[in-house]
This record gives structure tokens, sequence and C-alpha cells, in this order.
């Protein structure tokens, strides 16, 4: 068997596990922590809760809530200053995957110097970060679990890619209770991210038997939870099967890497300021369609996960019933069907296409997309 690695942080799961963020940060030897989070996650009572857990434990902090949707560099740079300024030794990420992308940047700042654009790429970060913990308030961007953070350059409005096992947070706590407060348009969204990262990794060129079992996983929970979860916030059961299918889904991704939905999805989302689950969940079925001939048997398998009776099928036949599957679900949950809708332009996509082949993520696509090849998925998702 192939030489490989799987990275995951120390993992906490389940109802009422936000109140071990303070033993968890003492643990780690925290003396004062910058909490990062955003002003939604604010309002919806959660950074109260988690500061009351600091005080608990005789943990000093300051709370900064200043990152956007898609955190720009300049955010990066404030939320440096704050950490330094304020003496913190630790960092504490709550919310979605911005919040936490930029908690993750801000440690990189706060430790290794410098433009949060010297990271770009993989494995740029030389000096070892702050203790790191993450708390998700949704079910879907797994970036408690990742080896990666996301950030807009505002100047070139595309965004950035930083991967380096040093990103992988020290301590991921997942507790479900915290999806009650989203709404069914946030949770669709991420939603889909989560299926997302499941099957871009299943099909990934860097796969392994581990992330194979993480992925289908989540693919069979995401299928028989999401309707559910998006229809009410207060079916726990749903938002508890759906905490685990993104952690799931964010291990696989994490180490079996991404594919050409994400290479897409990152320059569009920093182009036009969308929700990135939203862009996903158009891109999905146009960019299995173009993956399918390299994976066919991969999607023959997603299609099971997906609940789909495929026994009696041919090899082809089967693995349309995945990309079927999938549509369905998006159709089913509301999401949006054309790019069109978001704001995309004809005018767009050749800069879009351009960007989209240079992202790390095209890297473990299972199949080779030229720029020409990348602008036709987009032109046909339009």
């Amino acid at each position: 068997m192939e030489i490989f690695k799987f990275m995951v942080p120390e993992i906490i799961f389940g109802k009422d596990t936000l109140s071990l963020v303070g033993d968890s940060a003492r643990r780690l030897g925290a003396t004062k922590v910058l909490v990062v989070s955003d002003k939604g996650v604010a309002q919806a009572g959660w950074v109260d809760q988690a500061v009351k857990h600091l005080k608990e434990v005789e943990l000093e902090y300051q709370v900064w809530t200043g990152p956007s949707e898609n955190p720009k560099d300049y955010e990066i740079d404030q939320g440096k200053e704050i950490y330094l300024d304020a003496g913190c030794d630790a960092v504490v990420g709550l919310g979605g995957g911005s919040a936490i992308d930029a908690a993750k940047a801000v440690a990189i700042l706060a430790s290794n110097g410098g433009k949060i654009q010297d990271y770009e790429g993989v494995d740029k970060i030389r000096k070892p970060m702050p203790p790191l913990i993450c708390v998700a308030t949704t079910a879907g961007a797994a970036a408690e679990v990742t080896q990666f953070a996301i950030i807009v350059d505002s100047h070139r409005r595309v965004k950035m890619t930083i991967g380096s096992k040093s990103l992988v947070p020290d301590i991921a706590i997942i507790d479900p209770l915290l999806l009650s407060t989203i709404g069914a348009r946030l949770t669709a969204n991420t939603g889909i991210d989560a299926l997302t990262h499941a099957i871009e990794a299943y099909v990934s060129v860097a796969a392994t038997p581990i992330t194979d079992i993480a992925a289908l996983k989540a693919i069979e929970m995401i299928n028989t939870s999401l309707r559910a979860s998006v229809a009410s916030r207060t079916n726990l059961e749903a938002k508890t099967k759906m905490a685990m299918a993104s952690l799931l889904a964010g291990m696989a991704m994490s180490n079996a890497i991404m594919g050409a939905v994400h290479a897409m999805a990152h320059p569009l989302g920093g182009l036009l300021n969308l929700p990135h689950g939203e862009v996903n969940s158009i891109l999905l079925p146009h960019v299995m369609r173009f993956n399918m001939i390299a994976c066919m048997d991969r999607y023959v398998d997603i299609a099971r996960a997906m609940g789909e009776k495929v026994d009696h099928l041919s090899t082809r036949d089967a693995a349309e019933k995945a990309i079927e599957a999938v549509e369905r679900l998006c159709r089913d949950i509301g999401a949006k069907r054309r790019l069109s809708e978001i704001g995309l332009q004809e005018e767009h996509i050749m800069e879009l296409s351009r960007a989209a082949a240079e992202d790390v993520c095209l890297i473990t696509n299972p199949r080779d997309a030229s720029v020409e090849e990348i602008a036709e998925i987009y032109r046909a998702a339009l």
C-alpha cells in the first residue's frame, strides 16, 4: 500500500460541548485568549456563552467580531493588531468557515508576521503558531478540522487558499446545539458545502482508504438528514447527524484535498462576494458531469451512498444516478440552480477560468481541466 498520512485535531463532539472551551484553552497553556467570531454568532448569544466558560476557568480574553462573510486581507491585519495589542497567547475561532478561517489567519500573522498574501499556497508557514481551538457553528465548512484557510485578496478580488498542517487546530469542538440558531438558507448552503467536500474527497487522486470511509459515510448521512435539518431549526437529531457528516466530510477533504468545484468556486466567490456553499450547489452537478469519465466506478459508490438502486444498471447509468441524486437534493432544499441567478455574467468567465486553473485544489481533481474546459463548465452552469 502506498504511504499516506492523515491529520486531524483533538475532536470533542456532542451536545453542550461548547462548555469545554475554557478547559480546552487552559489545557493548551493559554492565559489570554482572542475569541474570533462574527456579528451573527454574537447576536445568537454564542460568544457570550464562550466567554462565560473562559471566565469559569479564570482565563482572560479579548473578543473580535470583525470578520465578514468571506474574510478579507485587511480584516486579518486588524485582527492581528488586536491580538498583539491585547497580549493574547491563544486563539479561539467560534463560527462558520469565515470566522474560523479568520482565526487561523490571525494566528498565522501573529506568530509569523508579514502579510497574509505571503502564505498563499502550500506549506508557507515557518514558525509555530499559538494554540488554536475552533468551535463550529455551522455544519458544512468543517474549517475546525482542516489544514486550510480561505482569505480574500481585496486587490485581486480572489479567494486565496492557504494550506499547511500548521492550520490543523489543536482542538475542534463540535456542538450540534449551535446549529439551532441558523436559518434554512445557511443550513442548506453549508450542507451542500459538506456534500461537495465528501464527493470531491472521494474522487480525489489523493484519496486513501481512511478518507474513502469518512467521505462515503458523510454522503450517506447528508442524504438522509440535510432535508430535515433545513426544514426545522429544532430537529436536534437531524442537526446532530449533519454535524457528524460535516466533521467526516471535513476530515476526508482536509486529507484527500478537493477538486474543480472548489477551484472554480474560490475565484467566483471572491469576485462577487458570494456564499461559498451557494456557489458549490450550482457548480457541483456540472463538475461531476465533467469528471465522470475519469471516475465512473466511484460515482456508482456515491449513487449507492445517496440511496440510489443501481445493482441492475450499467456502470455509466449507475454513475449518472449519482449526479441525478445530487441535483434532486439541491432542488429539494431550494438551492439556486444557475450562476446567472447569483450575478455571474459571460464577461467574467475567462478571468475566472484562468484563476481557477491556478487554484491548488485543481491538482487533485480526477480529470485534467484546461482553461477552456473550465470556461465551458462555467457556461454550462450559467
